[in-house]
């Protein structure tokens, strides 16, 4: 068992209802949230908006001139982790990651803070905000300002800017029939910080999750210049499953996936055991249900698992699958194939199970 304080006594997980991206409100409740607020942002009312909410992409796309585009995302969440640093670090990362997903650069941040002011001390505060910092100086744009309230829980994220080539705009919309797909980040973050919290991670997995969240998606900018990539999206609080069917829905098709194939982290099996899954899981599984096969315990747990600052998920052309392999291996990143797209001829958008 480990002890999930750190170094300077402070427990930031103690002061929050959710964890991470496990906060992220359920998909189906999303939608109903969101069924009436279509007429005010659609590319018919604005002609210059070429991503808007409608597609449930990572960032918002607005003309910038003839070649280019600006990206808009935001992206908060409570502490995932005890270390007030590296929550900053770790909500910095998850926010940009959804620039580099649209294959863009980030050229600015401002910061997002709420703050428990009567239960934690403004120097706590200040680690969260200089890990954030230090991630935006690191990849090379400035944290420039932001806002903050008095809150019940701790809540850190940023607003991002960024830019793209409008010729290399990638949208989670548009992969293609017999696209395979590739994941860069092996899946069980949510169930690794939840063992962290219940005193259950094994000390030979300490710190695993924390350095997987703070390792940043910046390949998605060089990915989206290969021909034959063709979708793009990062996989987060809706889990490997929820950000699958969006991708399947948005270019009404299905997918077949290989579990054996996705990379893991180690040991989960005995925290699956040990009832280290997250609540969001669940909630996950029940919006998707109609879009799932019929899953075991154990494949539920992993699909459906909420991701903080998760991996890129690829859909590319079997024609380009070595151009992008060698790519993610000189970036040490996993390069499997864990599945490909199929003609949706139902109208169900579901995902399949590879059979044997």
């Amino acid at each position: 068992m480990t002890n999930s304080m750190n170094s300077e006594g402070i427990s930031l997980t103690q002061y929050s209802h959710g964890a991470g991206c496990g906060c992220k409100i359920a998909p189906d409740v999303l939608s109903r949230i969101l069924a009436e607020t279509d007429s005010g942002a659609s590319n018919a009312t604005f002609p210059s908006l070429l991503v808007g909410h409608q597609s449930r992409d990572d960032a918002a796309a607005v003309v910038l001139d003839d070649d280019r585009a600006v990206l808009s995302t935001t992206d908060f969440f409570m502490p995932i982790v005890d270390d007030p640093y590296d929550f900053g670090r770790i909500a910095a990362t998850n926010a940009i990651s959804d620039i580099y997903a649209m294959g863009g650069t980030p050229q600015l941040a401002v910061a997002i803070l709420g703050w428990p002011i009567d239960k934690l001390a403004p120097e706590i505060a200040n680690r969260v905000v200089q890990g954030g910092r230090d991630v935006c100086a690191q990849l090379g744009f400035p944290l420039a300002g932001g806002h903050s309230i008095d809150a019940p829980e701790p809540i850190f994220g940023l607003a991002v800017t960024g830019t793209v080539e409008r010729a290399h705009l990638k949208q989670n919309s548009d992969a293609c029939p017999d696209d395979l797909l590739i994941l860069t980040k092996p899946l069980g973050i949510g169930i690794h910080t939840t063992a962290e919290k219940q005193g259950k991670l094994q000390a030979a997995h300490q710190g695993l999750a924390t350095t997987l969240m703070c390792q940043p998606n910046q390949v998605g900018a060089l990915l989206a210049k290969l021909d034959g990539v063709n979708a793009l999206t990062d996989v987060t609080g809706f889990g490997f499953a929820g950000h699958l069917i969006e991708m399947c829905r948005g270019g009404s098709l299905s997918a077949i996936i290989d579990p054996a194939a996705i990379p893991e982290l180690p040991g989960l099996d005995d925290y699956i055991i040990q009832g280290c899954v997250p609540g969001g899981t669940q909630r996950n599984f029940d919006a998707l249900r109609d879009g799932l096969p019929t899953l075991a315990s154990r494949e539920l747990a992993v699909l459906c698992d909420p991701q903080t600052s998760g991996g890129l998920l690829i859909a590319v052309s079997p024609s380009a699958v070595e151009d992008v392999q060698q790519l993610l291996t000189e970036h040490e990143l996993p390069s499997t194939i864990v599945g490909s797209f199929i003609p949706d001829e139902n109208g169900e958008s579901a995902i399949h199970l590879q059979a044997g």
